[in-house]
């Protein structure tokens, strides 16, 4: 057996082992999947009862025991310190809001950056498994890229042609523009006239008188007369 038979019966028992694992573990990871799905509603139910009532235990404590003690400590404090105090909290808050309003659009475009990279990702792994339960050998895999790729420089291509082509008519069509208003046509100067000869009539006298030509009538005149 060549290399690439050997290479070849590598690849091909390597996807075969791996499908076969999938089907094997993929029962048991959709039923831990639904195991755990109905363990957290399990405990949902049976925590946010007890937490709520926990919270208002905690508020009707607080109103009862620390409210009022907290009401005599700001009173049995000097002025200007409760001013500042509240005034430290204004600005604690401020500084919340401030910090809320800068840190939002920043982490909203972050998720909306690492979306498409996410589902690119997905999509990739998809294909991948797609791939090997189907088999589809790596060279098929490695045309279709290139495939994608040459389509994808065709598309440029054609872009940046279609622009060169769409600024060249621009520039032709400035240029012819300039062109008429620089030299408009009501400025260029009508040619002179051209004289014709007239030589027509001179001619035809020389040629003939009383349509005889000159050669006959000077051979008549020649003639003796008999």
């Amino acid at each position: 057996m060549t290399r690439n038979g050997r290479v070849r019966a590598a690849t091909g028992s390597a996807r075969e082992n791996m499908w076969r694992a999938a089907q094997v573990v993929g029962p048991y990871a959709v039923t831990a999947r639904d195991s755990a799905t109905h363990y957290a509603h399990q405990a949902g139910a049976y925590l946010k009862p007890r937490a709520q009532r926990m919270a208002l235990q905690a508020r009707m404590n607080y109103d009862t025991h620390l409210a009022p003690r907290m009401g005599q400590m700001r009173q049995s404090l000097p002025e200007g310190m409760d001013r500042a105090a509240t005034r430290a909290a204004e600005r604690a808050r401020i500084a919340a809001r401030r910090a809320r309003e800068t840190t939002g659009p920043r982490i909203e475009y972050a998720r909306a950056t690492v979306g498409p990279a996410r589902e690119e990702a997905a999509a990739r792994s998809a294909a991948a498994m797609a791939a090997f339960r189907g088999g589809v050998t790596a060279r098929e895999i490695t045309r279709l890229a290139r495939r994608k790729q040459r389509r994808a420089r065709a598309g440029r291509m054609v872009k940046w042609l279609g622009l060169g082509t769409l600024v060249s008519g621009g520039a032709l069509a400035a240029w012819r523009w300039w062109e008429r208003q620089t030299n408009p046509d009501w400025l260029v100067e009508p040619a002179p006239p051209t004289e014709v000869a007239e030589t027509s009539g001179t001619a035809e006298e020389s040629e003939a008188v009383d349509g005889v030509p000159m050669e006959g009538r000077a051979a008549a005149e020649d003639k003796p007369q008999s």
